[in-house]
């Protein structure tokens, strides 16, 4: 029987294959050339600081107002990092830099008026949308054939100003507070002194965050590898808010289910398509449109009441949580039937945040929905200017009044002498009826933990959920990154996650990765949920 090929795991780097000391190494998820491990020879420990050199309390958690509350503005700690990792490259993305576009239109078919003021939740109501896929962790010119969660955001030009869906095809995430996201993209980017993508330095990181077990089984699966854009679903992967009229508030995630189904490839499949074509998903894309097989999703929402959010056995506002037993209503159809005329002036200067919300969509108070808030208005700040939603893509239909002015990039042409508000000359109001919905607060400003956690049963209910085959390429997958890290003490605490998750999925991961189970199973029997 020949053996699945490892061209397809976590870390695959645009390089498919390259020496290292002599040896030709060749690996999985992210094409990985294995260099030795920087963070296994580790300095002596120092106690981290912000740039000003003040001691940092907690790198873990974001302070948070009471156990359930949002994000503290004053943690400058988590501001600070997220300001300075937006920052870290130019012109491209830091993420999901490998993308491409297309137009369309979203047709609401469900009446939301009892949930949301969102308009565009309206029977028959059209609305036009820019979705931007893309791959995550790699450069701009990398192969697509590459094994990593695809981003799947969607612009909504609504009535009510520009509402962005920014989520993944998967339905969770690595980690679950914004104060960690990059330190998880410094680990699975290549290592600073070598350039190199590194295993010790990405189960390293993992191997203190629990919580990534469900996210890790669902990217070494065959999910993690979609055969194209076309056909895969996309998540909000957040929770947000419904507000309806009279500033009741519900819960809400919102699921892509692809028309043309979910069909994904496996490594052997990614090593051939990867070897004939390197941007087969956006080829694969822009030609459906043209030959007109316009490609269509579904859109599908979970509703949770505020009382509710406490039943569940871990935090429904975790994003390394799926809303078990909770019924999906579909809310609409969307079709992509036109393609960019330019890639550089609608693709890459597309800028899509969940910061732009609209009347009656707020975020909850997912600690990491908080962070990207700022983090992804910021990054394009950064990388387009102050004035980047002036650009075609980015322009809403509705009329912008405010007085923002001057900065890079100006293009819009403003009249008048009054650019403050209150004015009597020029008297522009507030809009009270959409202001947010009030959420009562108890407790003390905190830097914790969420209390339940659970981090390892829904990855184990996910494994199980797979076909025998299913299975048995996941743990191909996964083992062949696993076993490049040589550190034992991080290998085994990963193998640990994964047999707390499942013991058939723990049981033969360590086998492939030619392990010691029964110290394997030692250290899982002293993790808790």
């Amino acid at each position: 029987m020949k053996k699945q090929p490892k061209a397809n795991s976590l870390f695959s780097s645009p390089t498919r294959a390259c020496t290292w000391n002599g040896v030709l190494i060749t690996v999985g998820f992210i094409s990985l050339s294995i260099a030795p491990s920087h963070a296994e020879n580790a300095e002596t420990g120092r106690t981290l600081t912000r740039d000003n050199g003040a001691a940092v309390g907690d790198n873990q958690n974001s302070q948070t107002a009471g156990p359930n509350g949002p994000v503290l503005l004053q943690d400058v700690t988590l501001i600070q990092k997220l300001q300075r990792f937006d920052r870290e490259r130019i012109p491209e993305r830091v993420v999901h830099a490998r993308g491409v576009g297309a137009y369309g239109e979203f047709v609401a078919t469900a009446d939301l008026a009892q949930l949301t003021q969102a308009e565009l939740f309206r029977p028959g109501a059209r609305t036009p949308v820019f979705v931007r896929f893309s791959t995550v962790i790699h450069g701009k010119d990398s192969p697509e054939a590459e094994r990593d969660p695809r981003g799947f955001a969607t612009k909504f030009y609504t009535t009510q100003g520009n509402w962005d869906l920014v989520g993944n095809n998967l339905p969770v995430f690595f980690i679950r507070d914004a104060i960690k996201f990059p330190d998880m993209v410094h680990a699975l980017k290549p290592s600073p002194v070598t350039n190199r993508q590194e295993a010790g330095r990405v189960f390293d990181f993992f191997s203190h965050v629990p919580e990534a077990t469900h996210m890790l089984t669902r990217v070494y699966s065959d999910y993690g590898m979609p055969q194209t854009y076309r056909f895969m679903d996309g998540n909000s992967v957040h929770a947000y808010k419904f507000v309806n009229a009279t500033s009741e508030v519900h819960y809400v995630k919102f699921h892509w289910k692809s028309l043309q189904g979910e069909k994904n490839l496996t490594a052997r499949q990614a090593s051939e398509v990867k070897a004939q074509d390197s941007g087969h998903a956006t080829r694969d894309l822009y030609e459906a449109i043209v030959r007109r097989e316009f490609p269509q999703w579904d859109l599908y929402v979970q509703i949770l009441k505020p009382g509710d959010l406490d039943r569940f056995a871990f935090n429904p506002l975790d994003a390394t949580k799926i809303w078990t037993g909770v019924k999906e209503t579909k809310i609409g159809r969307m079709v992509l039937n036109r393609n960019p005329e330019n890639v550089f002036q609608e693709t890459e200067q597309s800028a899509l945040s969940p910061a732009n919300l609209i009347p009656g969509i707020e975020p909850s108070e997912d600690r990491l929905l908080q962070g990207r808030l700022l983090s992804y208005t910021d990054t394009q700040f950064y990388r387009l200017g102050a004035n980047h939603q002036q650009l075609p893509v980015n322009r809403p239909k509705t009329t912008v009044v405010n007085g923002n002015q001057d900065g890079q990039s100006n293009g819009d042409i403003s009249n008048g002498n009054v650019n403050y508000q209150p004015s009597r000359l020029t008297p522009n109001t507030e809009k009270r009826d959409v202001r947010y919905s009030q959420s009562p607060l108890l407790g003390k400003t905190q830097q914790e933990r969420i209390q339940k956690t659970l981090n390892f049963q829904q990855a184990g209910e996910f494994y199980r959920s797979l076909s025998k085959q299913e299975q048995a390429n996941l743990i191909s997958n996964l083992s062949g990154d696993l076993k490049q890290a040589t550190n034992q003490q991080t290998r085994r605490m990963m193998l640990a996650y994964f047999n707390r998750a499942d013991a058939d999925y723990g049981r033969s991961l360590t086998a492939m990765v030619g392990d010691d189970y029964d110290a394997v199973k030692k250290l899982s029997a002293d993790l808790s949920e």
